[in-house]
């Protein structure tokens, strides 16, 4: 009976989730949803599911008498079958029905082949498309940007025809980052979204589980398929006391990966809590759990309050805003005397600014440190770029901060000593810090503005002021520092600190300075120390949302083709594989056991490696290519 019942629900949800006509009907994998609230603007008929949530995880407390953690409550509650499924933190495999897909234009190509491989007509969720990994730094954004439509044409084409097929949103090239989207558009309290990028966790900033995935993961969402995972376990962080001053969200992740390194949170998900967290903004919290992903964690989540609120309502979403006040208690918060695996606490009065580095983003060193661990280590003191933006550090509040500190060192006839690389998170944000005078104040200051895209974040930079091989030093704001990361050169010494940071380092180009007690010498001869960054959270004027970059797909794309060159070089019809023979593999040969750190960038190197992520048999070429094998150090 419980088989037939399964069957039954699979059967209704592939059935009815579109109508006969392909509409949204007004429920999707998580349930039925009462709610009147649209998950998102791009999807009016799919409602929020926290009614149906709500019902599931009432179903869980009758099983498991204990108090919850929030990532317990947007997990189980999500369950796909919340009565009978085994629940053991650590141990046992959760079969999920996530809300929500997200891919990015680099990974999306071989989800895509592979969903076309299934033989479905639609995506059974909600499910977006992003166009950032593409698009090269070289010049400035709009040249880049026009230089990468040309270049990736036949790759836009083909995932532009496959989302209007088969039901997918898509957002053009120079949309900008997809975590900057998906913050602005469709995360929420109480999501459970899956992505194939590993910094999709940037969404737990709006109380979301948001989780990086494979490929493969994400198409079996969108055939509905239910999703597994380990059930992780959950590590606290108890955040005390108030952020101020040169202090910011990013040396809250900093510090913690200082804490558990880069395996600490493997397994887990980093849940943080405590009297600090209303110091911090939603974008500042969508920082510190984007770069989870820099400490092996699941994902992160903060619990929801009234600084999500306020950015939902910022960005147009203040009917989603006041639904999850209704269940802020129960679903979105976690219970009293709830219990972590493992619990760490970090005074946010005491914490210092951080720079992290080089080559590994758990290198800490407070800034009061930099300078005599710089010398002690032989780092190249001087500094030839910054870098600020990036999925991690692309908000308004970032960009406002950074354009305080250069405004004030413009005040005494400085700018940037070295070139100084902006990226806008989203066209939204380009636009915005435009009309609002930040892009003019980071052009005077020396700044380039590149696209609204990953770029050198990703390996995507067109390095011209350096050779492969010449020892140097730059500073971002970015996530990841592995060797050879965003230039491919692996003698480059990169550091991850907040955008701030970046600034007024590059204002001295020295690894010397602490903007924190040193003094600079302004045009007219005279010291002076730089004050503390300043700058609203959200724009006062709303926000401009630019131009529209976003395609929705038809009612019905049944009778579209999805275009796809036979000769291409970059894209690659799937061929099935032959059928099993029912015979194991046995003695296979060992081919590579991998010596030291490995991590995505050394299984697949990003940068020019991109173009053949939609051609199987070309992207192979590249496996392990930036590995060393333990048997010969080759």
């Amino acid at each position: 009976m419980a088989a037939t019942l399964r069957l039954l629900k699979t059967q209704i949800r592939k059935a009815g989730y579109y109508g006969v006509e392909g509409q949204l009907r007004q429920f999707h994998a998580s349930g039925y949803a009462a709610s009147k609230v649209a998950i998102s603007k791009y999807d009016p008929d799919v409602c929020m599911p926290y009614e149906k949530l709500w019902e599931n995880l009432e179903c869980i407390r009758s099983r498991i008498n204990r108090p919850l953690t929030l990532s317990e409550k947007i997990l189980y509650s999500h369950l796909d079958e919340p009565k009978t499924q085994q629940i053991l933190r650590g141990t046992s495999y959760l079969r999920l029905r996530p809300d929500r897909v997200a891919m990015q234009d680099a990974t999306a190509q071989m989800a895509l082949l592979q969903f076309i491989s299934s033989g479905l007509k639609r995506v059974a969720v909600p499910s977006t498309v992003h166009c950032d990994h593409l698009i090269e730094a070289q010049i400035g954004g709009k040249n880049d940007l026009a230089r990468a439509k040309d270049m990736n044409k036949e790759v836009y084409d083909f995932l532009e025809s496959a989302c209007a097929k088969y039901g997918l949103g898509f957002w053009k090239p120079g949309s900008g980052i997809i975590h900057q989207i998906l913050l602005e558009n469709y995360c929420f309290p109480g999501l459970l979204m899956i992505g194939t990028d590993s910094h999709t966790p940037n969404g737990g900033g709006l109380g979301g589980l948001c989780i990086g995935v494979g490929g493969a993961d994400a198409v079996d969402v969108m055939a509905d398929l239910p999703w597994e995972l380990k059930c992780p376990k959950v590590i606290g962080v108890r955040l005390n006391g108030k952020i101020s001053g040169w202090t910011s969200p990013k040396d809250v992740i900093l510090k913690v990966a200082d804490i558990l390194t880069v395996k600490g949170g493997t397994g887990a998900i980093v849940e943080y809590h405590g009297d600090g967290v209303d110091s911090i903004s939603c974008t500042g919290m969508g920082t510190i759990c984007n770069m989870g992903a820099e400490i092996g964690a699941t994902t992160s989540v903060f619990p929801f309050n009234e600084r999500m609120a306020s950015y939902l309502k910022a960005t147009g979403r203040k009917a989603i805003a006041d639904e999850a006040r209704k269940y802020q208690t129960r679903l979105l918060s976690p219970d009293e005397k709830c219990a972590y695996d493992k619990l760490i606490e970090i005074d946010l009065n005491k914490l210092e600014p951080h720079i992290n580095g080089p080559f590994t983003p758990d290198l800490a060193h407070p800034i009061s440190k930099l300078k005599q661990n710089a010398e002690k280590n032989g780092y190249p003191m001087d500094i030839k770029v910054g870098l600020i933006g990036s999925c991690t550090n692309s908000s308004y509040e970032d960009m406002g901060r950074c354009a305080s500190i250069a405004n004030d060192a413009m005040q005494h006839g400085l700018k940037s000593k070295i070139p100084f690389n902006v990226t806008p998170g989203s066209e939204q944000i380009r636009a915005t810090i435009e009309r609002d005078g930040l892009s003019q104040v980071f052009d005077k200051f020396g700044g380039t503005v590149l696209a609204n895209a990953c770029g050198p974040c990703i390996g995507q930079w067109d390095r011209k002021d350096v050779k492969k091989g010449e020892k140097n030093t730059i500073v971002t704001s970015y996530n990841r520092n592995f060797t050879g990361r965003n230039d491919a050169n692996p003698a480059t010494h990169a550091f991850v600190t907040s955008p701030e940071l970046v600034t007024a380092l590059s204002i001295a180009g020295t690894l010397a300075f602490n903007p924190l007690k040193d003094e600079l010498t302004g045009a007219d001869g005279k010291k002076f120390k730089l004050k503390a960054p300043f700058g609203e959270e959200l724009p006062a004027k709303g926000f401009d949302p630019g131009v529209d970059t976003y395609t929705s797909p038809p009612a019905d794309g049944s009778n579209l083709t999805v275009r796809v060159d036979p000769q291409s070089q970059r894209l690659q019809i799937l061929e099935p594989f032959d059928k099993w023979d029912g015979k194991d593999l046995t003695d296979m040969t060992v081919l590579i056991k991998v010596k030291g750190k490995c991590t995505t960038d050394h299984i697949s190197a990003a940068g020019p490696w991109l173009k053949f992520r939609g051609h199987l048999d070309n992207i192979s070429n590249n496996m392990f290519i930036g590995a060393t094998n333990i048997e010969n150090n080759e």
